[in-house]
């Protein structure tokens, strides 16, 4: 059961920040709140110990500062901020944090970049009729959950949480 909850939790939370994001260029508080509590629900489960929740809080409130820092300087969407370094949280002080971090600065600069291209042809694209969302259209932010979502989902298999939850199968 405890397994379950984290192959489903982690990744339908990113789908659904990286989803909204996309169509409205916000990320709802209830998905970083449901992936933190989540995230202390399976660790305690578990039987993770108090020392290494530790580290895993260390880790996401590490993250969050340097997303404060870039927030404050609007840089950094406030809710992407919230749920890279709650996202940070299940990865822990790991080399999954760094592999997780790099794909979604990778992503992230792939995704800036096609979308001030599409934004540069938005004339095209509305006169073909492409299906777009208008929020990339119109929107000067850039909607940086679906980096987060996609770093997320290819650098996860590899934390540790989701490799103890694979153990614990067999």
């Amino acid at each position: 059961m405890i397994a379950a909850a984290v192959f489903v939790i982690f990744p339908l939370c990113l789908a659904i920040a990286a989803s909204s994001d996309l169509i409205t260029m916000t990320i709802p508080n209830r998905v970083s709140i449901i992936l933190a509590v989540a995230f202390l629900g399976i660790a305690t489960l578990a039987g993770m110990p108090l020392v290494v929740i530790g580290t895993h809080l260390a880790a996401a409130f590490s993250v969050l500062v340097v997303c404060f820092g870039l927030f404050a300087l609007s840089i950094m969407g406030g809710g992407d901020a919230k749920l890279l370094a709650v996202a940070s949280l299940w990865f822990g002080f790991s080399p999954a944090l760094v592999e997780f971090l790099i794909y979604v600065s990778l992503f992230g600069g792939i995704a800036t970049f096609l979308i001030l291209l599409i934004r540069t042809q938005a004339h095209v694209i509305l006169a073909v009729g492409l299906p777009v969302p208008s929020s990339i259209l119109l929107a000067k932010k850039i909607p940086y959950g679906i980096a987060i979502a996609a770093g997320g989902f290819i650098a996860f298999p590899s934390s540790p949480l989701f490799t103890a939850a694979l153990q614990s199968l067999n």
